[in-house]
């Protein structure tokens, strides 16, 4: 039997997260780093995977509502909202993918591959290149995966938190996609 041609999966939320990961250095606690991380599961989108020709497969526009970002600090997430990330003005976070790097030739079940997919990252209207490094996995109808990105705050027109005598943030961010996604109707 061969393979149908294009199929269509959806990001389920309640199966995927997406997180961010700062450093930040709290001198009120003697100069001690930590890693704050904020996680939401409010994310949207499509994969197109063409079982018969990989090559042609696609990442549809993700979506992230990061005015949902929860970290272990309701006082760090209400910061960001309203003064860094001000997600309370800017809720979406855009990945529009343009390329997809490292689409085997054929496909196999099960097959864990590894692909860069590029596209342009958009945070409070600011739009910058960016390669998310994926690995991602078909298996029937579900595709489930990872892709992970490091991006600079200043890049989308903020400077990192500083709090005078309580923290300080590093500029990077590291953001990872844990995903699963499953065929549509």
């Amino acid at each position: 039997m061969a393979a149908t041609a294009a199929e269509r999966f959806a990001i389920v939320p309640a199966e995927s997260r997406v997180a961010y990961h700062v450093g930040e250095t709290l001198l009120n606690e003697g100069n001690r780093f930590n890693v704050a991380v904020g996680i939401t599961n409010v994310v949207r989108g499509d994969i197109v995977i063409d079982r018969a020709a990989p090559q042609n497969s696609r990442v549809g526009t993700i979506s992230v509502e990061i005015s949902q970002f929860r970290s272990d600090s309701p006082r760090r997430d209400r910061a960001i909202r309203e003064r860094w990330l001000e997600s309370a003005r800017f809720s979406i976070a855009e990945f529009a993918p343009t390329a997809v790097r490292g689409l085997p030739q054929t496909y196999a079940e099960g097959r864990e591959v590894t692909l860069e997919i590029t596209g342009n990252l958009k945070i409070r209207d600011v739009a910058k290149p960016t390669t998310f490094t994926t690995t991602l996995k078909l298996e029937r109808t579900i595709v489930s995966g990872v892709a992970t990105a490091k991006i600079l705050m200043t890049d989308f027109g903020f400077n990192p938190p500083v709090i005078f005598g309580i923290l300080r943030a590093e500029n990077e961010v590291k953001l990872e996609f844990h995903f699963t996604a499953r065929r549509a109707p």
